[in-house]
């Protein structure tokens, strides 16, 4: 079991999470290596935890299954729950905001790429497009009167 971990400075809004949905699926992209031959995939690769993808020799079902282009073995990494929200906290600390159980890869990268939500502390103001790709985010609470927000983003994929 592997978790994705983040650290963030939030001002101004907590529970910073994807806007994951079945009607709206979140698209976790990831670089991939093979823990057998060690070989990376050049590109990022998308992990939904609505889709369902067969494994060859009926192995039942992955939310990600790959075949490695150096060695051909075939992995697979399924998403264990809904993700969980990062909250506002001084100092910031980090916390897991998904489980994944990977079989035969790991995940060794990962770019927040996606539709993110936050609220706004006191206001309860609900912020949606939250766009991290850059690494911060900014922008103006209107009930609350200041601005908010996140910056410093550490992202870490760790052994749960």
């Amino acid at each position: 079991m592997f978790a994705l971990a983040l650290t963030a400075e939030l001002s101004g809004v907590t529970n910073l999470r994807p806007d994951d949905s079945e009607e709206n699926p979140f698209w976790y992209m990831f670089k991939v290596q093979c823990t057998s031959c060690r070989e990376t995939h050049d590109n990022y690769v998308g992990v939904n935890r609505f889709e369902l993808n067969e494994m060859s020799g009926s192995r039942g079902e992955a939310n990600f299954v790959w075949r490695c282009k150096n060695c051909k073995r075939e992995s697979s990494a399924s998403i264990k729950a809904a993700p969980a929200a990062y909250e506002q906290g001084e100092p910031p600390k980090a916390q897991k905001l998904i489980e994944f159980d990977c079989r035969g890869l790991e995940f060794v990268e990962f770019k927040p790429e996606g539709d993110w939500l936050a609220d706004g502390i006191d206001s309860g103001t609900k912020f949606t497009a939250v766009d991290l790709t850059d690494g911060e985010w900014f922008d103006y609470d209107e009930k609350a009167g200041e601005e908010v927000s996140i910056k410093e983003l550490t992202w870490e994929i760790k052994r749960a």
